[in-house]
């Protein structure tokens, strides 16, 4: 080469222990999201809440109109106690011990009590010769009577048990439309939409309310499918949001899907992050970083010993004859001063850190040693892998 020997500096390609980090970038969502609706049509008459309030758990959001419920229940417990009343019981919470113990059918056994010893008298008196055949004959029909009225009453009684029993979830069903009349919140949580108004009449299944517990809020992060070994529940996860980049919020691991989606080959964890102040909004973009257990022994050279020419990454390995060998190589992780190698080169392999535009395999250098002078003009060209990407952060 003309000018002699290329004079370089070289650096050799060392090895360090490593940590793995899983990094990648995702959404958040509120722990918990439901729309709450009418289960009943009428009338709102009362809205307490809107946009942005924080509920309790079980506060009144709204109210529906109950007159209407209100005179349903009534006419529907006025038809229970009827019922009650005729098997002889208190209250809904009494029972038929015994059917017979009820006052129609202890009525019944009575006059079919009586119709049997009627019957039983004149037969005495008939068989004496001093009874009439005709007394007994109507005697007779009398008791026939009496069994065919008892065993209807007994029917009529099994029915009236029956009747009450529907009457009792007839009451509770329309009791707990009663109920559904004041619409309340099922958890603590924020109002994240109002969709009624005061004066509006709603029917079944109309959207009123959407709520979102945001106490804590779940990061989904996307993370290739060669990262799953590294991935477990439990790990802790650090989360930088870009409203508050000087803040870091902590969570842990605590959902890893079983499935891996087939068009990005990815795969969700879900971080589950504490937001007792509610700072973090839900819907933003977050970026979550996994430190895993993953430790391994990588071979790193400094940053300025790989260049970028014609589409891949390039190192110039010296020999002890100072005879450059130009390799391809393949990056990993990005330090701060430091580039992970993944393949090209070999740990104690030395690599040209200067010079390195003027080089290719077969020139000849000298190694220059000592304290390096101090630097001017721009940075050497940049390195990349072959995607442009750190891999641990696809």
């Amino acid at each position: 080469m003309e000018g002699g020997p290329v004079q370089v500096r070289t650096a050799p390609v060392a090895t360090r222990q490593l940590t793995r980090v899983v990094e990648s970038v995702g959404t958040l969502y509120p722990f918990d999201e439901v729309v709450i609706s009418a289960e009943i049509e009428g009338r709102i008459v009362e809205v307490n809440y809107d946009l942005g309030d924080m509920v309790k758990e079980g506060a009144v959001l709204a109210r529906v109109s109950d007159e209407e419920q209100r005179y349903i229940l009534a006419q529907n417990d006025a038809q229970l106690r009827q019922s009650l009343e005729r098997l002889g019981l208190r209250d809904e919470k009494d029972r038929v011990r015994d059917i017979n113990e009820t006052p129609e059918v202890r009525r019944s056994q009575a006059d079919l009590t009586e119709a049997t010893q009627r019957y039983k008298r004149l037969v005495a008196l008939v068989d004496q010769k001093i009874g009439a055949q005709s007394d007994l004959d109507a005697a007779s029909a009398r008791l026939q009577a009496m069994k065919a009225g008892y065993d209807a009453t007994l029917n009529q009684t099994r029915n009236l048990i029956q009747e009450v029993e529907r009457f009792k979830a007839i009451v509770e069903l329309q009791r707990k439309k009663l109920r559904d009349t004041t619409v309340r919140a099922p958890f603590a949580a924020s109002v994240k939409e109002r969709t009624v108004t005061q004066g509006a009449y709603v029917r079944p299944n109309a959207p009123l309310f959407t709520l979102v517990k945001t106490s804590q809020l779940r990061l989904r992060l996307e993370i290739p499918e060669r990262m799953a070994p590294w991935t477990k529940v439990g790990q802790t996860c650090e989360v930088r949001v870009e409203a508050f980049n000087d803040r870091v919020f902590r969570g842990r691991i605590w959902r890893v899907s079983p499935t891996v989606e087939q068009t990005k080959r990815t795969f969700i964890a879900e971080a589950l992050i504490d937001n007792p102040d509610n700072v973090l909004k839900a819907g933003s973009y977050a970026r979550g970083k996994l430190t895993t257990e993953k430790v391994d022994t990588i071979r790193v050279v400094p940053n300025r010993a790989v260049t970028y020419i014609l589409g891949t990454n390039k190192a110039f390995v010296v020999n002890e004859a100072g005879v450059v060998d130009a390799r391809d190589v393949k990056l990993g992780e990005r330090f701060e001063n430091e580039i992970e190698i993944t393949e090209g080169l070999q740990p104690g392999e030395r690599v040209a850190t200067t010079g390195i535009n003027r080089l290719d395999t077969g020139a000849k250098v000298t190694i220059v040693t000592g304290p390096e002078p101090e630097r001017k003009g721009g940075a050497p060209r940049s390195a990349s892998n072959d995607s442009g990407k750190n891999p641990a952060s696809e």
